[in-house]
């Protein structure tokens, strides 16, 4: 009897929070029964790892990104390359990805709690989520119930926005995914965490790149004196989800190619402006936008599976 009513009191939970399938499968309480403390375990999972490394946020995040933006969001970014497959993980522009082992965390303690129900896929969006929250950014739920995809290909990786992109070339590759140039400026706001590598803006350099502040640009040519690794956070809270990288691409110090182009170029600039006066409305319009890309390419269906080790196919 007492399961019984358990049971009923969850069935009127998901009716009361408006329990419902969109047409990619997902919804807000997938795991409300199959795991309840889904969501409590990546929050909690999150949170510890940022207390002893806070510079995770960014790489979190990042890696939500790569997985969604290659194949859909499918968990493909986190699979091992294999004797017989270059995985994206492996790729050049994915070799600096960071936070693999918060995810395997997550996924250990999920698989304790309620084995083979929560895919990798969904960690990784979850956890990315919480990273934003618990570096200062908004809050925003996404839908659950993304399935692991079976395929990760180095060549795949091709299709990542490049830090040398203008804003025309991040326009057209965001609006092949579905995305408005709206939504590309505030996603691109996510550079507020972290740090850009030098190989990844020398070439503003030399020559000297003409919307480049001139200060700054001895900035970068210092931290770039210690060679292509060194590291240049691309506002001054790295750590901190702010409005503060907007700020500095409106006076001319952003860091890659692909940050300042949103300001030099006429079509984005008035939101980058609306982003450096607003904080609120970055935040609306980040969040948003993290939704919708969430959603991109969700697999289901037999070409799909949770698995029980988010580096292997099952």
């Amino acid at each position: 009897m007492a399961n019984l009513l358990t049971l009923l009191f969850y069935v009127e939970m998901i009716v009361a929070s408006g329990f419902s399938l969109g047409a990619s499968g997902l919804n807000m309480n997938y795991y409300l029964l199959s795991c309840p403390l889904a969501d409590l375990i990546v929050k909690n999972t999150v949170n510890r790892a940022l207390q002893n490394d806070p510079t995770l946020a960014a790489g979190l995040v990042r890696m939500h990104f790569h997985d969604c933006f290659i194949e859909g969001c499918d968990g493909s970014v986190l699979i091992d390359s294999t004797k017989d497959n270059t995985a994206e993980k492996d790729s050049p522009a994915n070799l600096s990805l960071r936070g693999y082992e918060v995810i395997d965390d997550i996924k250990e303690a999920l698989e304790n709690q309620c084995p083979g129900v929560v895919s990798c896929a969904d960690i990784l969006a979850m956890a990315a989520r919480d990273a934003v929250f618990f570096a200062g950014g908004p809050v925003y739920d996404i839908p659950k119930g993304r399935k692991d995809g079976t395929r990760s290909k180095i060549e795949d990786t091709i299709n990542l926005p490049a830090p040398i992109f203008n804003a025309s070339q991040l326009i057209k590759v965001f609006g092949q995914r579905g995305f408005s140039a709206k939504d590309m400026v505030a996603l691109s706001g996510a550079h507020t965490l972290g740090v850009a590598r030098c190989s990844s803006f020398k070439q503003r350099l030399t020559p000297l790149d003409p919307s480049l502040d001139s200060q700054f640009a001895k900035t970068l040519s210092k931290t770039c004196s210690a060679g292509d690794s060194a590291e240049q956070p691309f506002d001054s809270t790295r750590n901190d989800f702010d409005n503060l990288y907007f700020n500095a691409l409106v006076s001319n110090n952003g860091v890659l190619t692909s940050d300042q182009t949103l300001y030099t170029t006429p079509q984005t600039r008035n939101i980058v402006n609306s982003y450096a006066m607003n904080q609120a409305l970055f935040f609306l319009d980040f969040q948003q936008a993290m939704v919708k890309m969430s959603k991109l390419d969700v697999k289901e269906g037999s070409k799909a599976e949770v698995r029980k080790n988010c580096h292997k196919i099952n």
